[in-house]
């Protein structure tokens, strides 16, 4: 019995859905560095604000 070997098809998958599957990494890569700026952003904005309330506190204790 002689088995006839089958050649090893490749399961690539199409150019279309590589080239969708491109578009979606990119998509999520910028939304995640979308949020992750904007959680930067609100943790210097509560810095800043925490940051002049001291200041003003200070100045009043200062001048009073």
């Amino acid at each position: 019995m002689a088995r006839q070997i089958e050649p090893a098809r490749e399961n690539k998958p199409s150019l279309a859905k590589r080239g969708l599957a491109v578009v979606v990494i990119v998509v999520v890569l910028a939304l995640v560095v979308h949020l992750v700026i904007g959680i930067i952003t609100t943790i210097l904005v509560f810095a800043a604000i925490i940051a002049v309330i001291v200041a003003a506190l200070w100045a009043a204790k200062t001048l009073f």
